[in-house]
């Protein structure tokens, strides 16, 4: 006992406070910092500086510098300005292949990282790498082509070092990209420095179609002009305009078209892109322009004839594209337009009807598209320009003459003719064209058209027979069953809305059957018909289990008054759980019981919730075995399955792992509650020896061999916890291997289970 008293450790007796009342001046957190901050407690010294004299101690610091950085990195690979700190380190001693393999793991961490690739490609253009800078660069923009600053930065590379080809392609590679402007104007210019204004000008025509914008076509002439091609200025002026057309004008491009114009000594060609230009823009976007083409005129002479000018050449220019093109249509309209603004309605006429006489010579809707407007234009003319409604009306006659209806038909005039004698007060009229087209040629548009006619005149006897006949027309329409009803339920018929959904949903064949019954169970909803609202949902499930049409039946439960909801609510939960056992659809089956699990928490004590939770499916990773088309065999699969507990009768190697990981987490247990009760019994075997050779011994052989005694304990308790220690370290070796060999059969076994 005296050897054991001897070797325990002296415990401090720790000061008790007698007065614990509070001071009667108090200090603040915030005082206490203050303080601190004076005296500069948390300032620590520098470390102190270290002198390296010989080859062995610069390796040895090389090495724990190395471990530092290392262990820095081990900790959290994610943190790129470790890698970039030991790279830089590695490299400030001239190791450039260590660097470099540094900054190769850590792009293996973060491809994307742009500042870790700007330091690899520093490094390497640093240490006069040049190829290995090149790959980097190379590399960089494969894999982030967006990045702009690799660009920028390998094309300033190549020019510095004289490589104008290798500069040029990697220009190429850069525009490949469309990026943005300020890259084309680089490469622009690097072409200019070499003096390459071929290039330069076959850049900028890449350039305005990439960015098709007004200041982009005006550098365009401006470069041209600059270097002396005033012809190509011009031109690109021009390609500009027609680039724009009528209805993306913008008022900068003709001012920079007009004062190009102005330094060439060309006033004629000014006054008409003036001209030209304020036909176009509206006024309140050309007061800029309406400015330049005061001043110019103040200056070079007045405003007589300038519309007569433009009218008669842009009349020309278009009768020479009709001549050219009969059957283009665009042209037409242009010059339609030209005409209406500015001449009599004879005039008008006689265009209108050598437009309209230009017939495409293929009976084929893509061809009739375009010429049908100028049909409509011409009747639209007539009506309200000049209001001749006689004459609109033949418009509308003879184009519905013209087209083949029996091939195709345009539900657009049928409607613009019906609506004409509407506003016209013919009532008769324009249910006789209706009726027209609904007997020649129906078609979903026209039926509808005239569906919203009738319902806006108010005559709802007749959209109830239009609607039939849209329905014999086209019976899997549920757009229409759907509307036909809301009709009925607006007019408060609410069983003939009934009817028609009966009708709806027992049609053999529907394009969207979800939305129709989705439709019929919100109506019963509103109608507050509950009863018939749960019969709907029990018949959809008799059509299909699908998991969304389960929780919807259950949350329409849960939406009702009433003390037995949640009853209902939970047993069709469980009707829908049992249903969905044979579904192959696992995921669904995992997306009701999440359903079922949040109902459960929301609205249920915590037992219920775990019973819920006990049914939720494990997720296990397996493998299958892979066919291909020809039928040889092309590897193995892998994927995540789910493994529900209701279904664990039917994978008996699943059970038999789990049996045998609870036998063998049993066997350790018990294995370490004997190793801690023989070590004990050892402990106390040991105590008792002592003591009975403490007894033998007299009292003066006690105290004389004190001193001894202590000397001896303290020797052996070094001798013990040495052999001690030693002893640890090979039961954790032992415990790791046997752990190692455990783990490797319990794969093997989970792979032969999957297999």
């Amino acid at each position: 006992m005296a050897s054991t008293a001897a070797g325990k450790q002296r415990i401090p007796k720790v000061a008790k406070v007698k007065n614990k009342a509070p001071a009667e001046v108090q200090i603040t957190a915030e005082q206490l910092l203050r303080e601190a901050k004076e005296r500069e407690l948390e300032l620590l010294p520098p470390p102190p500086k270290q002198k390296i004299t010989d080859k062995e101690e610069l390796n040895d610091y090389k090495l724990r510098k190395r471990k530092a950085f290392e262990d820095n990195i081990r900790k959290n690979r994610t943190i790129i300005s470790n890698w970039i700190k030991y790279a830089q380190w590695e490299e400030s001693l001239t190791e450039i292949q260590r660097a470099r393999s540094i900054y190769e793991r850590a792009l293996d961490v973060d491809h994307r990282n742009v500042t870790l690739w700007l330091k690899y490609a520093e490094m390497e253009m640093k240490s006069r790498q040049v190829n290995h800078a090149r790959n980097i660069w190379d590399r960089a923009i494969t894999i982030l082509p967006r990045v702009n600053q690799f660009w920028y930065k390998y094309t300033y590379m190549e020019e510095m070092l004289g490589n104008v080809a290798g500069c040029r392609q990697a220009f190429e590679r850069w525009m490949e990209w469309e990026p943005e402007e300020q890259a084309w104007h680089s490469y622009i210019n690097f072409e200019l420095r070499y003096k390459e204004v071929d290039k330069g000008r076959s850049i900028y025509e890449r350039f305005v179609m990439v960015h098709p914008e007004v200041k982009n076509w005006i550098k365009y002439a401006r470069f041209e002009d600059k270097h002396g091609y005033i012809a190509h200025s011009r031109k690109v002026y021009e390609r500009a305009v027609e680039f724009f057309g009528e209805e993306h004008v913008d008022e900068n491009l003709f001012v920079a078209f007009a004062k190009f114009e102005e330094t060439q000594k060309e006033f004629e060609r000014v006054r008409v892109i003036y001209k030209y230009a304020l036909d176009r823009i509206p006024k309140q976007q050309a007061q800029e322009l309406f400015k330049n083409y005061t001043m110019f005129e103040k200056k070079f002479g007045d405003r007589r004839g300038i519309e007569d000018v433009i009218v008669s050449k842009r009349r020309f220019q278009y009768e020479e594209e009709v001549k050219a093109n009969p059957h283009n249509y665009d042209a037409w309209f242009d010059y339609l337009r030209l005409v209406e603004s500015d001449a009599e309605a004879d005039t008008v006429r006689e265009v209108y009807e050598r437009a309209i006489a230009n017939v495409p010579p293929i009976q084929e809707k893509r061809h009739w598209r375009r010429y049908i407007y100028l049909w409509i234009n011409y009747a639209l003319y007539e009506e309200l320009e000049v209001m001749d409604e006689d004459r609109t009306r033949q418009v509308y006659q003879a184009c519905l003459d013209l087209i083949p209806h029996k091939k195709f038909t345009f539900a657009k005039i049928w409607l613009l003719y019906g609506q004409f004698e509407i506003r016209q007060k013919n009532l008769q009229g324009a249910r006789k064209v209706m009726g027209t087209a609904i007997g020649k040629c129906p078609k979903n548009k026209l039926l509808k058209g005239y569906i919203e006619l009738e319902l806006q005149l108010r005559e709802f006897d007749r959209c109830r027979k239009l609607y039939q006949k849209y329905l014999e027309f086209t019976p899997e329409n549920c757009t229409t069953w759907i509307k036909f009803a809301e009709l009925e339920t607006i007019l408060g018929d609410v069983d003939r809305a009934r009817a028609i959904f009966e009708l709806a949903i027992g049609q053999p064949r529907l394009d969207m059957p979800e939305v129709l019954w989705k439709s019929y169970i919100d109506f019963e909803i509103e109608q507050e018909e509950f009863g018939n609202t749960r019969n709907l949902y029990k018949r959809l499930l008799q059509r299909t289990q699908h998991v969304k049409v389960w929780i919807s039946y259950a949350k329409f439960e849960l939406s009702l008054e009433g003390g037995e909801r949640l009853q209902r609510c939970r047993q069709i939960f469980e009707e829908a759980n049992k249903s969905m056992r044979s579904c192959e659809e696992k995921e669904e089956r995992l997306m009701l019981l999440e359903a079922w699990k949040d109902f459960e928490a929301e609205f249920s004590s915590d037992g219920d919730v775990e019973r819920v939770g006990k049914l939720l499916p494990e997720k296990v990773k397996k493998r299958r075995k892979l066919t291909a088309e020809d039928g040889s065999d092309a590897g193995w699969e892998e994927y995540y399955d789910y493994i529900f507990p209701e279904d664990a009768a039917n994978q008996p190697n699943l059970k038999l792992l789990a049996m045998a990981k609870m036998w063998k987490k049993k066997q350790q247990t018990d294995d370490d509650r004997d190793q801690n009760l023989r070590e004990k019994a050892v402990r106390d075997e040991e105590e008792e020896e002592t003591d009975a050779a403490a007894a033998k011994d007299g009292p003066e052989n006690c105290e004389g061999s004190k001193v001894a005694q202590e000397e001896n304990t303290f020797d052996d308790r070094d001798d013990s916890s040495s052999s001690s220690s030693e002893d640890e370290e090979q039961d954790r070796e032992q415990d790791g291997e046997k752990e190692n060999v455990d783990k490797k059969k319990e794969k093997s076994k989970k792979d032969e289970d999957q297999d």
